[in-house]
């Protein structure tokens, strides 16, 4: 597509203006020729909202202020993980809410036909039965589990910033916060 007069004037005068000044601008446009970040386009599923992923992005960018490589990175992956977090969270939802309809919708224990001389549940029971077969489920423990080490994954990369922008802004910088729970098998 050629570029008409007219155009190249305003792309000349448009350069002479030096671009954007705020550190707000700069964190905004900084990754312009990335269409959601290094990591962010990765988590992305087919059905997801690439919009509110870039909402999400643009607003941790210019919470968190990224300068340099290391920085950026760590931002998108707390980003991508922050999206991968609300995405469990919501499969959670969905699996308890299958897990207690499942339960209400008269799929009880698969061995009451052998019990014929036991009373009906009564809807209270059936209804406390639901609750506590969906907090129980394995599907449920695993997703719970899956959070808890995405959150781990936010929260280091959090601190790992923090550490960084601290370096660079001439303050020192806490130790990491790391405890070796691991001991040795004494058989």
């Amino acid at each position: 597509m050629a570029v008409t007069e007219k155009q190249l004037k305003a792309n000349r005068e448009n350069a002479k203006k030096g671009g954007v000044k705020t550190l707000e601008g700069k964190a905004l446009v900084r990754l312009n020729a990335l269409k959601h970040g290094l990591l962010s386009c990765e988590v992305l599923l087919a059905r997801e909202s690439a919009e509110t992923l870039a909402e999400l992005e643009v607003k941790l960018i210019a919470e968190l202020r990224p300068q340099g490589e290391l920085e950026i990175i760590l931002v998108d992956r707390i980003v991508s993980n922050i999206w991968r977090l609300k995405r469990a969270l919501m499969v959670e939802r969905q699996t308890m809410e299958w897990e207690y309809t499942q339960a209400i919708a008269g799929n009880p224990d698969p061995f009451a036909d052998l019990l014929p001389s036991l009373p009906q549940e009564s809807e209270e029971q059936t209804e406390r039965r639901a609750y506590r077969n969906m907090i129980a489920s394995d599907y449920t423990e695993k997703i719970m589990r899956y959070e808890a080490a995405i959150e781990r994954q936010i929260y280091k990369a959090v601190h790992e910033l923090i550490r960084l922008q601290m370096a660079r802004g001439g303050a020192k910088p806490p130790a990491p916060a790391a405890i070796d729970i691991d001991t040795p098998h004494e058989g």
